[in-house]
């Protein structure tokens, strides 16, 4: 059992917890990217369990008729074990997806995996198309976030540039992050207004490049009204994506006039990421022990 203090980021142990959380999210005007923790797998076996894990959770999310969708991380699908083992799970996990009508982001890790990151999901969105184009301004759907692929690129990369400008012809979307790497000087910016200017540069470049699935993932008041301000200037569609429990009036807020979606992840290997969470910002410890004692 997940205690209360790491409860506020993560949204249980079993499938069914997480899409209990989603219903209380889809209740709030906010939708869903689900997550099953895991990660840098060395044996098949949980390459495969955690893979027909997805598979399942699509099936479940599409005769729920939640507005939610799913997420993996490369190096959980098999990517430490070989490019091949990670696109034949990832295909099947996208495959099984498209036939219940259920969306699929792929998550960017460190540099290492960027080049197999975006080369599968340049080909799955070729094959697949990139699910629904809608986004701005509150959606009306009855649920369901449209089949289709979309990939995290992150702004401290210095590369990065040069991935957005390939991925604009790419029918699929694309989630724009700073980056939570520490990665090596050479090849990212370390510089904390570096990255700022860099993520503002991209934003700009997509909305004004990509005729939509903008993904504006970032809980920086000062990122989301930039991109408010280029999606009233280009009319690109966009919507935005924050984590569970970081920022969660701001995401009711923005969820009344714009698209949001909650990071939403699960399972038993809840421990590292709340560490995780908790180092990133000291107020996350204290939100989390608000939750705890109440006040």
């Amino acid at each position: 059992m997940i205690p209360p203090i790491a409860n506020r980021f993560v949204a249980g142990e079993t499938p069914a917890e997480a899409l209990d959380h989603v219903r209380q999210l889809n209740d709030r005007n906010l939708k869903a990217i689900v997550n099953l923790l895991g990660e840098h797998y060395n044996d098949r076996d949980p390459v495969d369990a955690d893979a027909a894990t997805y598979r399942s959770l699509a099936a479940d999310i599409a005769s729920s008729g939640l507005d939610a969708c799913i997420s993996v991380k490369p190096s959980q699908l098999g990517l430490d074990l070989g490019e091949d083992v990670f696109r034949e799970e990832v295909t099947a996990i996208v495959d099984s997806a498209v036939e219940e009508d259920v969306f699929v982001w792929i998550d960017m890790e460190d540099h290492t995996t960027t080049d197999a990151t975006l080369d599968a999901f340049e080909a799955l969105a070729r094959k697949h198309g990139g699910g629904e184009r809608s986004g701005g301004t509150r959606s009306t759907s009855d649920g369901g976030s449209g089949a289709g692929v979309g990939v995290c690129v992150q702004a401290n990369l210095k590369r990065t540039r040069d991935d957005v400008e390939r991925l604009a012809d790419v029918p699929g979307k694309v989630r724009f992050v700073k980056g939570a790497y520490d990665e090596p000087a050479e090849i990212a910016y370390k510089d904390k207004a570096a990255v700022d200017r860099e993520y503002e540069a991209l934003l700009e470049y997509a909305f004004e490049h990509f005729d939509g699935g903008i993904a504006v993932g970032s809980h920086d008041p000062a990122m989301i009204d930039r991109a408010i301000e280029l999606h009233q200037k280009y009319g690109t569609p966009f919507e935005v994506q924050m984590l569970m429990g970081v920022r969660e009036d701001a995401q009711e807020e923005l969820a009344d006039e714009y698209e949001v979606w909650q990071y939403v992840p699960y399972g038993g290997r809840w421990k590292s990421y709340f560490y995780r969470r908790v180092m990133e910002r000291k107020e996350n410890l204290w939100f989390a022990v608000r939750a705890v004692v109440g006040r």
